[in-house]
């Protein structure tokens, strides 16, 4: 396949640079000189920057056309955000969208010994040697250079940006351990299509709800404006009609093609934000150059006398124009420049196409989350003198055993005891203590620092999450309902589960995300608040999916995962059954066998992916967990009445599963029964009769599982979720007695 010699951008740019000779010479005492806002080392820096990106998407096309690149979604037309990062710090948090060559390379030359060009060619053709993502992805990156690497399609990134902001000054009064500055602002960047999406209205939304309250939201919000989503146009004057006059929030608009006020514009809005330490959003006007990506045939959809006229409008010869207007450069050395840079990225494309790639599945997935269980084990059971002589884990002698609830809340307590950096929050978590009572008492002791209430909206739960993280803290977020996770669950999909991966694991996101949810609910029902899908969460590369049933069991693994969260950077959910907060008693009324006394740190942990046998029969295995549990352990004591043994394993983590323990007492029986509470299609069942088939087991199995339905409001949802009868009559068909 072959490209010809000069895109016609490429060309327009030196006709019009050769044009500039028949300018008639700037009177050098003009206005335009002496009361310029950017000096010709300003505009030189700031055309270094646009000439590299440039040239790296011209180069990307050709790549690509040899079938050498693999990713061509170009800066074109957008190379104005470098003047954005000349006006920030490399220490002030970047997350950008994928039009920021420009910005890139601007950072980058404020940061001595980055080969920044290089660095972006290695992404484009996916070498393992790349820098940030080791050619898993091509994206904007770099740990020196304080840009966080986004996938960023969606404005998805925009919410961990806002937790980012909000947990800086929070973080430096915890001892959160970060790399930003005292007084760092974040800066995000997005595409006027982008700013249509829930996500980024939320997040902008929640930027100001946090900072109407007087708390600090040093957050610049950028949006790159060149009017078209793909081929889709958003309407003339939108962004500005949106944003100029939100209340809360201060507008800075300036034109892409004019850099020196672009500078100056950029420079004004990053030290308000520093200043106030309120948001503020900078309304970046641009074009887009060469289409939406290489793939893209722009004709199909726009005119060609629109195309052409956006040429006029090419930040890359608006700053050229300037320099040659200032008398800082001749036409001649600006075209020389030009070609030198061209020449400069071809000979470095030649040399990356021949770097490694990555070898083999084992290499891909290592970055996805690290595993380091002795550090996980130290962590959980490790108490500090101070913190033992405090009574840390320790429970007064009359408090007695405790349901699930209390042992969450004992679980929670200790882990806000013995370090500062461990935040609890959510919806409704802080004064009221929670929908049921968990976090009950945790305000009043630990103070709104560290517990405190959010906004109503399931995403922000979440970007503050990812923003804490990056911040230095351990955040511990709730997410009121199972159901409610499902609208934001793309923070958990596509930016807390890919962080890792995409930065070759030098940036983590660790949280324990608390959900309550399952069915099994009386007297409040329905589908938000019984709802049994975990599909969403099943298939996270890396993601941790605890479920505990047992009081001592959520203690421990609760620890567990803090420990997982503080160490390796894990992410994990913790899956909490709604139904057994406060049961108290398993098989009659006031037997209180649900009770558990609470364990402390002597106890020891629950490692993760290992699970909890009951009893030791040899005639059957029933595999389960949350709700399950106790329904399968009454059906086990009526079956032993019958002769048949049976042993009861709790999975209790169902991401990854405890592969290792559910083979042994599998294969202790030769029959296996899943009790599983979810819906049969994407439950949990599907995964465990998988696991035992990949893995050998030829003896009997069988699955009883909920219904594929919703569950639906009072004794109705009985008719759709898994009970007892059903794992009773299974049981029985499986040994034939």
């Amino acid at each position: 396949m072959t490209m010809p010699e000069h895109e016609p951008i490429d060309a327009h740019f030196l006709d019009a640079v050769a044009a500039l000779h028949h300018r008639e010479p700037v009177d050098p005492g003009a206005k335009v000189v002496t009361g310029s806002p950017a000096s010709g080392v300003d505009l030189l820096d700031l055309f270094d920057a646009q000439l590299g990106s440039r040239h790296l998407d011209l180069v990307a096309r050709k790549l690509g056309a040899r079938r050498e690149g693999f990713y061509s979604i170009g800066s074109s037309g957008h190379e104005s955000n470098a003047a954005v990062a000349a006006a920030l710090r490399p220490t002030d948090p970047a997350l950008l969208h994928y039009r920021s060559g420009g910005f890139y390379l601007a950072r980058a030359n404020q940061v001595p010994g980055h080969d920044a060009l290089r660095d972006v060619l290695l992404g484009i053709v996916a070498s393992a040697d790349e820098p940030i993502s080791a050619g898993r992805h091509k994206v904007f990156g770099h740990p020196d250079l304080g840009i966080i690497p986004q996938t960023s399609t969606i404005a998805s990134h925009l919410p961990r940006a806002v937790g980012l902001s909000f947990a800086l000054s929070r973080a430096d009064k915890l001892g959160g351990c970060h790399s930003w500055g005292p007084d760092a602002v974040v800066v995000c960047s997005f595409g006027d299509a982008s700013a249509n999406h829930s996500t980024a209205t939320g997040a902008i939304n929640s930027a100001l709800h946090t900072a109407h309250q007087g708390v600090a939201m040093p957050l610049l919000f950028v949006c790159e404006d060149n009017g078209i989503g793909i081929s889709v146009r958003t309407p003339h004057g939108w962004i500005e009609t949106t944003y100029a006059q939100r209340r809360g929030l201060r507008y800075f608009t300036v034109d892409g093609h004019d850099p020196e006020h672009c500078l100056a514009v950029s420079r004004e809005a990053a030290a308000w934000v520093r200043r106030h330490r309120k948001p503020a959003f900078l309304h970046l006007r641009t074009v887009r150059l060469m289409g939406h990506a290489g793939s893209d045939v722009e004709s199909g959809y726009r005119a060609r006398n629109e195309i052409l006229a956006d040429y006029e409008h090419d930040p890359l010869l608006a700053t050229a124009r300037s320099l040659v207007e200032h008398r800082t450069l001749t036409p001649e050395e600006v075209l020389r420049r030009y070609e030198e840079k061209r020449t400069e990225v071809a000979a470095l494309a030649d040399e990356v196409v021949g770097r490694p790639k990555l070898a083999g599945s084992a290499a891909v997935m290592e970055a996805i989350a690290p595993t380091r269980p002795e550090q996980v084990r130290r962590r959980a059971v490790h108490v500090d003198p101070e913190h033992r002589r405090a009574g840390l884990g320790k429970l007064p002698e009359d408090e007695g055993p405790l349901t699930l609830a209390q042992a969450i809340n004992r679980s929670l307590a200790d882990e806000l005891v013995r370090d500062e950096r461990v935040t609890v929050f959510g919806e409704d978590v802080a004064r009221k203590g929670g929908v049921y009572g968990v976090t009950r008492g945790l305000r009043k002791r630990f103070g709104a620092t560290r517990v405190f209430d959010t906004l109503l909206d399931e995403q922000s739960i979440l970007g503050t999450a990812l923003g804490s993280g990056l911040a230095g803290l351990v955040p511990i977020p709730e997410i009121q309902y199972l159901a409610y996770l499902h609208n934001a669950s793309d923070q958990l999909r596509g930016e807390a589960s890919t962080l890792s991966f995409f930065s070759d694991g030098q940036y983590h996101n660790p949280m324990v995300v608390r959900i309550a949810g399952l069915g099994y609910q009386k007297g409040f029902g329905g589908h938000f608040h019984n709802d049994n899908s975990v599909a969403a969460l099943r298939d996270l590369p890396g993601v941790v999916l605890a479920a505990p049933s047992r009081p001592d069991d959520a203690a421990q693994m609760l620890r567990t995962c803090v420990a997982a969260a503080h160490e390796d950077g894990r992410v994990c959910v913790f899956l909490e059954p709604i139904a057994l907060y406060h049961t108290r008693d398993l098989h009659e009324t006031g037997d209180n066998e649900w009770l558990a006394p609470y364990p402390g740190f002597d106890a020891g942990h629950v490692p993760i992916g290992s699970a909890r046998e009951h009893g030791d029969g040899e005639d059957l295995t029933m595999v389960t967990f949350g709700n399950g549990l106790p329904m399968s352990l009454r059906v086990a004591a009526r079956l032993r009445e019958r002769g048949v043994g049976v042993r009861v394993l709790d999975l209790r983590w169902l991401a990854p599963l405890p592969v290792s323990d559910l083979l042994h007492s599998a294969n202790a029986t030769g029959r296996v029964l899943v009790v599983d509470e979810t819906r049969r299609s994407g439950g949990i069942s599907e995964a465990v009769v998988t696991t035992l088939v990949d893995n050998g087991f030829r003896g009997d199995l069988g699955r009883v599982c909920s219904e594929d339905s919703f569950i639906p409001l009072g004794e109705a949802a009985n008719h759709v979720l898994l009970d007892e009868a059903t794992i009773e009559k299974a049981a029985l068909n499986l040994t034939k007695r």
